[in-house]
């Protein structure tokens, strides 16, 4: 889920501004105090369930543009451990060749000549560590960024129960049922519960 605005529109909106006006005129009788109650406890819970909402949204969005990030650091390290392994063995051809060019040698001052090609190609191959090296590198970035799409799966399935989570509460200041409240807080809670795991990055 990308980033971005955490939009909260819906029938709700005219009922709880309808239910101020009534509020303002003193007038009881159209849903009653329990009703008023009710309505009140919805549009706080809305409120905050929004908010974090947002927050939750804006972490989705976060993760998943680190996750690209990092799996995109993960490439150029695997080809500049690719890069580092050709030369590595190229080096290893060179230094065979001049092995078997040494041993053919008729002259003994070629065979030293050979010898010291052997000897400092040996001393090149210290390349082997660099591309081993580089090649845990990119290993570790495609880690970090798989743990960062991990959360951010997370991060959208806790901003979707948030966002039933107010569907909900606006059926229920339509409908009056008291279910539908207990439904709204439910799924309220397994979104906080999820956005939670996320936090502690499980």
């Amino acid at each position: 889920m990308s980033g971005g605005a955490f939009h909260v529109h819906g029938p709700h909106d005219h009922e709880l501004e309808h239910a101020r006006e009534h509020a303002a005129q003193g007038d009881k009788s159209h849903h009653g105090i329990a009703g008023g109650s009710m309505t009140n406890q919805i549009a706080l819970f809305t409120a905050v369930i929004a908010t974090v909402g947002a927050i939750f949204a804006y972490m989705g969005g976060a993760t998943q543009a680190n996750a690209g990030l990092y799996k995109n650091n993960a490439a150029i390290k695997k080809t500049e451990a690719s890069n580092q392994w050709n030369y590595f063995q190229a080096k290893s051809t060179k230094q065979s060749l001049a092995e078997v060019s040494r041993d053919l040698a008729p002259v003994a001052a070629d065979k030293e000549k050979y010898q010291a090609k052997i000897d400092r190609y040996e001393g090149e191959k210290e390349i082997q560590a660099q591309a081993e090296k580089v090649e845990a590198e990119a290993k570790d970035w495609d880690k970090r960024s798989d743990d960062q799409m991990h959360l951010h799966h997370r991060w959208a399935q806790a901003t979707t129960a948030l966002q039933v989570s107010i569907a909900l509460a606006a059926i229920a200041l339509l409908t009056r049922k008291k279910w539908l409240e207990y439904g709204m807080f439910a799924l309220g809670a397994i979104g906080l519960g999820i956005g939670a795991l996320a936090v502690v990055h499980v």
